[in-house]
């Protein structure tokens, strides 16, 4: 009875963490109560919805042991952990690499349910008791929440390991919105209109090159919906981007198109990429950071901004989006800041869409900031200024003619 009621407790603890819409639910009350640190409301979430019930389910190899003699016992613990140890390394190994990539998180998380439940069913006497039935019950909910028909009211297309992805239309406008993990990251619609600040990178790389210019190599670091230069047919890119299935979704429900052929995608980690490629790029876009809430660890460091310097051209260019405060007054927009500028000393930063609000002191204060640096020779050091006994301003300005 005590396995039972583990199992059964445990399955309605998982019934809440890993169900999309009660999840979602659970984190939205987190920020009404005006908490809004990731790391506290992940370690939240983990205490009560992971802690809590692997705890119970690690009680079943101790409860097990009592089904047996002490003269078995010793025998029969060590088969029971080989077969725990099997089962422990395939649900972190099948279900990730196997299942996750196949049938979706969600559907994963159903096997998991329904997993649960026949072994209640094994280890209840009565095949109809109350415990059998409310353990159906959890499978039955836990199925429906997890459903496709639930993930399309939610506007899901994709639920894998890497992102749960959302295409919103917008009806008046025909608008599609591509959102991962409820960012908005990619915008298109049939007239070509895209995010503002996707098209402002554009005007300032791609349309601004002469038409006799050679086609020059692009490296589109986070791919989105590929919206970034899609009509550019002249033009090489390569999109990198960990969750492979973003292509086939942009193309669907997105750009209602093919890529060109001139369009490679990398279904591979950043740096990974960055760090086998052979090919030197004209033009590197960083847009992996999706809003404020989704920034890839891995890519805000120095040596990652390292690791795309040394993929620049002689006269290469790199534009990095980022949602940051405008006025420097999250230590985020700082920290970042310095970061770029320890790899690549003279950048211009650029708001797009944003108005600074001088006066106000909410750190909650974001906007589109787009960093641009070009690759060149002849870069003076940061420690050379101007002082009042060593100015050299009259020579260092150009003079009118």
């Amino acid at each position: 009875d005590k396995l039972i009621f583990n199992m059964l407790t445990a399955s309605v603890f998982l019934l809440i963490g890993l169900s999309y819409p009660l999840l979602g639910t659970f984190f939205y009350i987190l920020m009404e109560l005006g908490l809004d640190n990731r790391l506290i409301m992940v370690s939240i979430y983990a205490a009560i919805f992971l802690v809590t019930p692997v705890y119970l389910l690690g009680q079943t190899i101790p409860l097990c042991s009592n089904y047996f003699s002490k003269e078995r016992l010793s025998s029969i613990t060590g088969h029971i952990l080989f077969f725990s140890t099997i089962g422990s390394f395939l649900g972190a190994v099948f279900s990730t690499l196997v299942l996750m990539s196949t049938i979706g998180v969600h559907y994963t998380v159903v096997i998991n349910f329904g997993i649960i439940f026949l072994l209640i069913l094994i280890l209840s006497k009565r095949k109809t008791s109350e415990k059998v039935i409310f353990g159906f019950a959890v499978l039955l909910i836990g199925l429906y929440l997890n459903s496709e028909q639930m993930m399309q009211n939610f506007n899901i297309v994709e639920n894998n390991k890497y992102n749960t992805i959302s295409v919103i239309v917008d009806d008046e406008t025909g608008d599609r919105h591509l959102a991962i993990n409820n960012n908005d990251s990619s915008m298109y619609n049939d007239n070509g209109r895209k995010h503002e600040y996707a098209e402002f990178i554009e005007r300032i790389s791609i349309e601004a090159l002469p038409e006799n210019a050679d086609p020059i190599n692009i490296l589109v670091i986070g791919a989105g919906a590929f919206t970034f230069g899609v009509e550019d047919e002249k033009n090489n890119y390569d999109y990198v981007d960990i969750d492979g299935s973003l292509k086939e979704i942009a193309e669907t429900y997105i750009l209602k198109k093919k890529l060109k052929p001139n369009k490679k995608f990398h279904p591979v980690p950043a740096r990974g990429f960055l760090a086998t490629a052979s090919k030197q790029y004209d033009f590197i876009l960083l847009d992996a950071y999706f809003g404020d809430r989704s920034i890839p660890e891995q890519l805000v460091t120095q040596e990652f901004f390292k690791q795309v310097k040394s993929r620049l051209s002689d006269q290469g260019v790199v534009v990095a989006n980022f949602i940051v405060a405008p006025d420097f007054i999250s230590p985020f927009s700082q920290k970042i800041d310095n970061t770029i500028r320890s790899v690549f000393p003279y950048v211009s930063r650029i708001s797009i869409g944003e108005k600074y609000d001088l006066w106000n002191n909410d750190t909650a204060q974001i906007g589109n900031l787009i960093y641009v640096h070009k690759n060149r020779d002849g870069y003076l050091p940061h420690d050379e200024i101007y002082t009042d006994n060593k100015n050299t301003m009259f020579f260092d300005k150009p003079q009118r003619r």
